[in-house]
């Protein structure tokens, strides 16, 4: 089940000339593909790109129309090998991955392709990753392009702008027979805004016409010694024919006067915040109205020399608006200046900072600095521009800022993992620290508090590899952790498969969340649903076994902290070779309470009994040393300050967000904690049954609390 249907929105891309489409820009990007011709097209989910492969597997109708091809892709390098369909045949397809982790992953498909050209357009989409928000390492896709030499687009923020770079950048492809990539930011792939239709195309030459009439052209192969031609091709004819249909299509913008002494030339997705910033200094209107030259780059490689020169000439300097390090685009425009002569001055990571999101704030100081050195005319009548540093220096911030504690990143309510790692702290507590390796997936949240679990994360799938030279006779032994869709993307093979075939004596947990969580709740292999267009339910165990694994355990419940401990200590001490592989299952609660919750609400509109789990502290039991937080961490668990003069600490709390999955009590029972948790049941539209227990019960608690109240005078004397 994915996160989000997209089953109502997806009527829109049947729209056609003369229609006004309107959404969000993941739609748009969406039917821009179906606008121009492609055949097929693939994709391993990650955001910001998740919801464009959920809308395509909704979509499955307006494709099968138009004979489209569709394949949700076992990970990035399986989509970019699709891209070898249009080597040989005039073929358009896309693909589709989260920024530098997916295209790191795709990199020896992209590098093959790039080398032996296209004949069919293909266009690789890159959900952009970099900045403050983002959950990977911070780098930028521009080096991936210039190592291959494949054209990358930088689209600016508008649905028209990025529509017409999609058709165009298909164009461009065929046209220069190389591939191109398509980075959209995240703002870019949530905003909403429109465009004006066109008629959607069917695939000229389609996946069916290309098996039927098989072709070969071995100077398209990567070997020698056609591999050495592929360089020449690349610089000598591919780059010279991709440089004039850019200029000639005039993809790259100019915008605000013709003429002035200073210019601003920028990255395409860059556009919206430098006219903010603009707007701040009174020097834009917020339609762009700019009264500073502009010179868009939504082609940010190739550089096109003419066009960066043509803009240059007659200023007296220019600030390159280049989000990200190194200042790629900086350097190439010095070069293309110096070479022709032209004095205008380069300025840059200079004003703006080396790294970090641009933001209008961000831009706002940098392009004010840069007016300031060289056009300071311009800043004459300009309202007040709102300044962060006063705000930030306040002392009712800075002692803000020591009251409320800081707020890292961690599992959600109710979420089946934690319990993993309270069992894994038991464990420690007995069998002392050992080596983990982490994975990317929402177990990476362990490393943080209160668990503060995991060494080292390398990569989506590698936690078990990451292990590998820990392969020796210790006392201790390594334990690696991924996730179900870590473990189908390759950490089968490179992992687990890794291990059996060198004898690892590690533990390795796979984290079966019954379907891909951390990226929006895509069906994998073994996600337990039934998805009538794909096979599912495949077992993860019986795949570990079927690789070589001997030692396999599978726990059908996490929340089950006391088994799942035992199960962690008997792996960690073991006599038995080869890897120790524990399978540990329970449905990602964040995604099942989206199931369930409209369910149950309407379940209880309709009259049916329901039974609602929930839990609570007895304030009069806990004795505030919040172990049980240490070892849980939930976000329903907190604590609460008491009346209670002879009770300085405060005591354990858990809020309305508690979704009943039992985890606190679990661990405060393996971990032998007070007993202070219990359970209540909130049965609504009860029956007559419930009703006269209920009041049994309450008379009966009445009737105890009367006793007590009778005898709490003397036992007041006594004292």
């Amino acid at each position: 089940m994915a996160e989000r249907s997209f089953a109502r929105e997806v009527e829109d891309l049947r729209l056609g000339d003369g229609d006004t489409f309107r959404g969000e820009g993941i739609l748009a990007i969406t039917k821009a593909l179906l606008q121009s011709g492609v055949a097929y097209v693939g994709g391993y989910q990650g955001s910001p790109i998740s919801h464009l492969m959920d809308v395509l597997a909704d979509a499955k109708d307006v494709l099968d129309d138009l004979g489209v091809v569709f394949q949700s892709s076992a990970n990035e390098a399986a989509a970019a090998a699709m891209l070898s369909a249009s080597v040989m045949y005039p073929l358009r397809g896309a693909v589709a991955w989260k920024s530098t982790v997916g295209t790191n992953v795709a990199s020896d498909a992209l590098a093959n392709l790039a080398s032996g050209g296209v004949t069919g357009g293909t266009m690789i989409i890159v959900g952009e990753d970099y900045g403050e928000g983002s959950s990977i390492m911070q780098e930028r896709t521009h080096a991936f392009a210039m190592k291959s030499q494949m054209w990358l687009l930088d689209p600016r923020p508008d649905h028209e702008c990025i529509v017409n770079l999609i058709e165009k950048g298909f164009e461009l492809s065929e046209f220069s027979n190389t591939p191109v990539m398509l980075e959209v930011r995240v703002r870019a792939c949530h905003m909403h805004g429109s465009f004006a239709c066109k008629d959607n195309v069917r695939p000229a030459h389609t996946i069916k016409d290309a098996l039927n009439n098989p072709k070969r052209d071995v100077n398209r192969i990567v070997l020698p010694p056609a591999a050495y031609e592929h360089e020449q091709e690349k610089i000598k004819t591919r780059m010279p024919a991709a440089i004039g249909f850019i200029r000639d299509n005039k993809l790259n913008e100019w915008m605000g006067p013709t003429q002035g002494k200073v210019g601003i030339i920028m990255q395409g997705g860059m556009y919206n915040n430098v006219i903010r910033a603009l707007q701040y200094l009174g020097l834009s209107d917020a339609y762009g109205n700019t009264q500073v030259p502009l010179y868009v780059m939504n082609v940010t490689y190739p550089v096109i020399d003419t066009e960066v020169a043509e803009f240059c000439t007659g200023k007296d300097a220019v600030l390159v608006v280049e989000e990200g390090q190194p200042e790629y685009l900086e350097q190439a425009i010095n070069t293309v200046l110096r070479r022709r002569d032209i004095q205008a001055r380069v300025h840059g990571k200079d004003v703006l900072p080396m790294g970090g999101d641009y933001t209008a704030q961000v831009l706002l100081g940098g392009v004010r600095e840069f007016l300031d050195k060289t056009e300071p005319r311009l800043l004459g009548n300009r309202p007040p521009a709102p300044d962060a540093a006063p705000v930030l220096s306040h002392p009712a911030v800075e002692k803000l800022k020591q009251v409320v504690p800081a707020r890292p990143p961690g599992l959600c309510t109710g979420c089946p993992e934690r319990p993993i790692f309270a069992a894994m702290k038991l464990v420690e507590e007995e069998l002392g620290q050992h080596h983990v390796s982490a994975d990317i997936g929402c177990h990476l949240f362990s490393i943080l508090p209160p668990f503060n679990i995991g060494a080292t994360t390398m990569g989506f799938g590698l936690g078990p590899a990451s292990t590998s030279a820990f392969n020796v006779k210790a006392d201790k032994r390594s334990i690696a952790v991924m996730g179900d869709g870590g473990f189908w993307h390759n950490g089968l093979t490179s992992g687990i498969g890794n291990a059996v075939f060198n004898k690892h004596e590690g533990v390795f947990v796979i984290v079966d969340n019954y379907y891909t969580s951390a990226t929006g709740g895509q069906d994998i292999l073994s996600s337990r649903a039934v998805n009538k267009r794909r096979k599912t339910n495949n077992s993860i165990v019986q795949a570990v076994k079927g690789i070589g694994g001997q030692w396999v355990r599978q726990l059908d419940r996490t929340y089950d902290v006391g088994k799942m401990r035992d199960t962690l200590k008997e792996a960690l001490t073991t006599k038995e070779e080869g890897p120790k592989v524990i399978v540990a299952s329970s449905e990602c609660m964040l995604n099942k309470q989206r199931r369930v919750k409209p369910q149950i609400s309407k379940a209880i509109k309709d009259g049916v009994r329901i039974v609602k789990e929930r839990f609570g502290v007895d304030e009069d039991v806990c004795t505030g040393d919040h172990a049980c937080i240490r070892l849980s961490g939930c976000p329903s668990l907190s604590v609460k300050q008491l009346d209670d003069p002879l009770r300085d600490d405060p005591v354990a709390a858990i809020d309305n967000s508690c979704v009943g999955c039992g985890n606190c009590g679990e661990v405060s029972e393996a971990a032998v904690l007070c007993p202070s948790f219990y359970r209540a049941d909130v049965i609504h539209n009860p029956t007559g049954w419930d009703k006269f227990k209920s009041k049994v019960a309450m008379s009966v608690i009445s009737w105890l609390q009367r006793r007590r109240n009778r005898r709490r005078p003397a036992l007041e004397a006594l004292a």
